[in-house]
């Protein structure tokens, strides 16, 4: 029997169940949250669904009621809160690194053999704070960015050229913000590399709408993205319960990997049913290594805003 808990029945952690459920590659799937009545009502309708998208995963709504996530194979936390206009996700560290570090005892205290995906912002400081409180191996707890980073790089490339976006390969490294480190040398269409088919001004604004991806749709929207986030949390779900030892980009801590230790940090690993399997150590060129080095210094600044906290 195999069981995924969501915790934050919000819009990010309602899409993640949501997606999880119609992938029907699991017995149950709990969504939780602390206010009475969201997780149940959101879980009741989408339960209605399966009869019409043909699933068979039960979706089960509890409002704090953990002992429900009991021996739950991986568990997703979105819970915080979101960034409205004007607020960077640093902004957000004291407010949800306590929630964060709250939910995961009470997750662990129950699933202690779970992996732990965080959704959390800002995402690599939120996965630290996990990784101590859990304390469990690293390679059991991590956090989803890159697969929603390079989601956003991949459709604004479909954009552009108007070609499928199943056709396109592409990486990206580094913090889950405004230093992130796409990386073109890498990325391809059709086995085509990228630099072949757009010109590399055009390609470097593609770049800088990337890392700005998310604070675009908060404008819009006034608060987070959703669906993009959701299912991006929801592949890799898929990938540690099929065991598919998928490489994708993860928030993962890095032990000497980059150059760096004891960060966490978006770097491409093999993911599967021991969670991160595998961090791929690519040897990256000089101007790739700053920019990489950059962007791990944005995430060491925040974290010892976090570890100053003594939460």
């Amino acid at each position: 029997m195999s069981k995924v808990t969501v915790v934050g029945a919000g819009n990010v952690g309602a899409t993640v169940a949501n997606c999880v459920a119609q992938k029907d590659i699991v017995n149950e799937v709990v969504l939780l949250d602390i206010k009475e009545g969201v997780s149940e009502g959101k879980a009741l309708d989408m339960w209605e669904t399966a009869p019409i998208n043909y699933y068979g995963t039960r979706i089960t709504g509890v409002t704090n009621n953990y002992e429900a996530t009991k021996d739950s194979d991986v568990v997703v936390i979105t819970s915080g809160v979101p960034r409205k206009p004007g607020m960077s996700r640093e902004d957000l560290i004291g407010i949800n690194a306590g929630i964060v570090k709250s939910v995961t005892e009470s997750v662990v205290k129950y699933s202690p053999n779970a992996k732990i995906i965080i959704v959390s912002n800002p995402l690599d400081a939120m996965c630290y704070c996990a990784y101590v409180t859990a304390k469990l191996p690293a390679s059991h707890v991590f956090g989803m960015a890159g697969v929603l980073d390079v989601a956003r790089y991949k459709a604004f490339i479909a954009t552009e050229l108007n070609v499928n976006p199943k056709d396109i390969n592409a990486l990206l490294l580094g913090g889950h913000g405004d230093s992130m480190v796409p990386m073109p040398r890498f990325t391809s269409v059709g086995g085509i590399p990228v630099t072949e088919l757009i010109p590399e001004a055009r390609l470097n604004e593609i770049i800088e709408r990337t890392k700005v991806g998310g604070g675009e749709i908060v404008k819009l929207l006034g608060t987070s993205a959703w669906y993009a986030p959701g299912a991006a949390a929801a592949a890799m779900v898929e990938a540690i319960i099929t065991d598919a030892k998928r490489i994708m980009p993860v928030c993962a801590m890095l032990n000497g990997e980059y150059g760096h230790k004891d960060l966490y940090l978006g770097v491409p690993v093999v993911l599967g049913k021991g969670g991160v399997e595998k961090v791929v150590d690519l040897k990256l060129n000089a101007d790739e290594q700053k920019q990489l080095d950059a962007s791990a210094s944005a995430v060491k600044a925040t974290v010892e805003n976090l570890k100053a906290m003594n939460l």
